[in-house]
């Protein structure tokens, strides 16, 4: 599919999004009107795949992968790079100090609106096209439904991050049709499930694709998306920050259920852990939803701006200072926090840090970053464990793996604890370690083994058999099985318990890292500004605290 996607902007550019501000810089080559474009079975799987489009984007006047979020702002990462001042607003993220005006944090939500016009734009002229237009049954049903779950997806990505935001369900095609107020935090949630819901009976199981459409959306990861966006949702409720009578955690159990029923034989755990994050291993069998990326990097439309078939992720943490022959920039570097979180043993540390040596750096100074020295590795290697030689001097093909199995596995495993189900949450947190374990020794079963306290300043704490320690044994699991994955912020949010283990990090941390950080302020610091300009543009109510 990688090679379509691409396609799709070249088709739909211009008539994609027109906003205050007019976010593609340059005019695309197809300018028709939307009625005069959607003629055919070929326009509409063109504006799908432009709808995918924005996935992919990493850059427009800065970085702004999600991981600068998911693992910086937390205990897992420090921002990296060549020195405090190298891209100032991911440091500002990593020490609580983000303001308004912060560039990383408006690309990012405006590339999100981009995938959210453009989804908006293929459901309006899609589902109005007659099926006379269409050669290939259930085509139409099947593209509306991909938009749908796209749209969902991409105000996942903000709720997480911003809160409520204006909830847009129609093509913008005037600056005034874009000043919208903020909806909500439950009227967003709302609108994902619905659409989830809506698209899942039209999407086919990974299994039904053809191998040119390997990628797409399916209904096995509209249903995991259902369960993820329940528990997120109940999750908030259970915190007093969403009145929803909605019983989250019984939808949640409900479509955790139906994956698990109606996808058995569409998805299995990966062998080797390692392999999720290996050109090899793309799109296997582990795999729910992914990023496609392409090993041809250069942009057909908008060099710059975003619009790119190579990720900037595997540069952007590869070692500075390793022996290579094109190093990278040493960004994200998981902290000795994260490191101790391993049990002896466990294999998953070694795939997702490089302790590296004074022998392995070329150069030491370039490399070191406020005393850690760590590096991250998924995305960077190959299976023999070697550093991807890339065509590219920026960026790389490996595909971003989204949601993957063992993330349901242990998902589930809490929306099981949630709905009291003890015995269904042992089993699915020992799927996860299990296939960790492997053959060998280590990883006991639940409950005999200790993990750290963060309470008790990261003692370690033995486990015992109640509810209260196997949801601290799962979330422990979930920070080694998913390491430098992007997902550790938004647990600790959504757990509600962001500031006690941020407290106690910082705490834990050298003084060479603790001087930077600001002290978090419960209330304010668990969501991020609205961009200002955003504000400014469509008067939105700022977040509290900024």
């Amino acid at each position: 599919m990688r090679k379509y996607i691409l396609y799709g902007i070249l088709g739909l550019g211009a008539m994609s999004l027109v906003s205050c501000n007019d976010w593609l810089s340059e005019e695309g080559p197809m300018t028709n009107s939307p009625e005069d474009y959607f003629t055919g079975e070929a326009a509409a799987i063109q504006s799908v795949n432009a709808a995918y489009a924005p996935l992919m984007w990493e850059f427009n006047s800065t970085y702004y992968c999600e991981w600068f979020i998911g693992d910086i702002a937390s205990d897992d990462a420090l921002k990296g790079g060549q020195n405090t001042s190298d891209m100032a607003d991911a440091y500002d993220i990593e020490n609580f100090r983000t303001i308004s005006n912060n560039t990383l944090l408006l690309d990012y939500y405006r590339a999100q609106y981009q995938g959210i016009q453009r989804a908006n734009l293929c459901i309006e002229q899609v589902s109005g096209m007659s099926d006379d237009k269409f050669e290939t049954n259930g085509l139409k049903e099947r593209i509306v439904a991909e938009a749908k779950f796209l749209r969902a997806f991409y105000y996942f990505r903000l709720v997480r991050i911003f809160g409520g935001v204006p909830k847009v369900e129609a093509p913008i095609y005037t600056s005034d049709d874009w000043k919208q107020p903020r909806a909500s935090l439950d009227d967003i949630y709302a609108l994902m499930v619905k659409d989830l819901e809506e698209a899942e009976p039209d999407l086919p199981r990974k299994s039904q694709y053809e191998s040119a459409d390997l990628g797409r959306v399916t209904s096995g990861a509209a249903q995991a998306m259902l369960m993820k966006v329940y528990l997120y949702w109940g999750n908030f409720k259970e915190q007093g920050k969403s009145s929803t009578t909605v019983d989250c955690y019984t939808e949640a159990k409900k479509w955790g259920d139906t994956f698990l029923s109606e996808q058995a034989a569409e998805y299995s755990l990966c062998q080797k852990y390692e392999d999720n994050f290996t050109l090899e291993g793309e799109n296997g069998n582990e795999s729910i939803f992914e990023i496609q990326y392409m090993a041809e990097p250069t942009s057909d439309f908008g060099e710059g701006n975003g619009f790119t078939r190579g990720t900037f992720t595997t540069m952007l943490v590869r070692s500075r200072s390793a022996n290579l022959d094109n190093p990278g920039w040493g960004f994200n570097k998981p902290t000795d926090n994260l490191k101790n979180e391993f049990e002896a043993g466990d294999p998953r540390k070694e795939a997702s840090i490089r302790e590296m040596s004074q022998a392995e750096m070329s150069n030491p100074s370039e490399e070191i970053y406020l005393g850690c020295s760590n590096v991250a590795v998924k995305r960077t290697l190959t299976v023999d464990d070697e550093y991807m030689k890339l065509d590219h001097n920026s960026r790389s093909p490996i595909n971003n793996v989204v949601y993957r199995l063992a993330d349901f596995y242990l998902l589930y495993a809490e929306v099981c604890l949630k709905n009291s189900d003890t015995p269904g949450a042992k089993t699915y947190l020992e799927n996860v370690r299990s296939r960790a374990r492997g053959s060998a020794s280590i990883l006991p079963q639940f409950p005999d083994y200790e993990v750290p306290d963060y309470r008790q300043a990261y003692a370690m704490h033995q486990l015992t058999d109640t509810p209260e320690d196997l949801e601290m044994a799962i979330r422990h699991e979930r920070r080694c099985e998913l390491a430098m994955e992007g997902h550790r912020w938004f647990d600790l949010c959504r757990w509600g318990i962001v500031k006690e283990v941020m407290d106690a990090y910082k705490a834990a941390e050298t003084e060479e890292a603790r001087s930077a950080m600001s002290e978090f302020v419960a209330g304010k610091h668990e969501l991020f500004p609205i961009p200002d300009e955003e504000v400014r543009l469509s008067g939105l109510i700022q977040n509290n605290g900024y």
